[in-house]
């Protein structure tokens, strides 16, 4: 059965997310644009995105207007939703999920192995962390940007060959030790479908689908 139902997001939270990603990227910030916010992203696969609290007119219009590849609409909004306004040579690729958090209560994790180390840094206003195995290889990492009552989690990954030991989950909680240090408890991020599988566990919810579309490069 086709899926059709209707999402959006607020788009002060969709803004606040966009503007974390932005920062913890060293990137310009979102500026509005057509109805949506607009990213110069200025990568060799990536030019500028646009990203949309919801889709409607505005963004069949932008699509509608753009024939080169690499410049990518990203939509708070089922697939169906978006491939409807599409043109025929844009292409959907893989789903992912804004997910909300919140609560002060802190996410479970295992405590570190014995032997593994935590290490910390802040720079540019975008703290990370990683795990390091006791050869110094490092295990996991994550980063983390505040953003008014918004803590941004952002590229939480573990190396293969430690997923599903609970690596994922300490970098998590370790990030959101850091924005209670700030007075930060709401945490907002852009899963992929197995980070989502993840965030599930740790009480995360979902906000909405997050859809991204793309003319592709020949």
């Amino acid at each position: 059965m086709t899926n059709t139902q209707k999402y959006s997001a607020d788009p002060a939270i969709v803004a606040t997310w966009l503007k974390g990603w932005s920062i913890a990227r060293s990137l310009p910030l979102p500026v509005p644009d057509q109805g949506a916010l607009r990213v110069d992203v200025g990568w060799p696969d990536q030019k500028k995105r646009y990203v949309f609290a919801e889709v409607g007119q505005s963004f069949k219009d932008l699509a509608a207007s753009i024939h080169a590849p690499l410049v990518f609409l990203k939509a708070c909004a089922g697939e169906e939703e978006v491939r409807a306004l599409l043109p025929s040579n844009w292409e959907i690729q893989t789903p992912a999920y804004m997910m909300r958090y919140l609560t002060q209560q802190l996410m479970n994790a295992n405590p570190l192995p014995e032997g593994y180390t935590l290490s910390a840094s802040n720079e540019d206003k975008y703290f990370t962390v990683a795990i390091l195995d006791p050869t110094g290889f490092e295990v996991a990492n994550g980063g983390l940007v505040l953003v008014d009552d918004y803590g941004i989690y952002d590229r939480i990954a573990t190396h293969p060959r430690y997923q599903r030991k609970g690596f994922a989950s300490i970098i998590m909680q370790s990030l959101q030790k850091i924005s209670h240090q700030h007075n930060v408890y709401n945490g907002i991020l852009v899963a992929t479908p197995p980070g989502r599988n993840l965030y599930d566990t740790l009480g995360w919810e979902l906000y909405s689908p997050y859809t991204t579309a793309v003319i592709p490069s020949a």
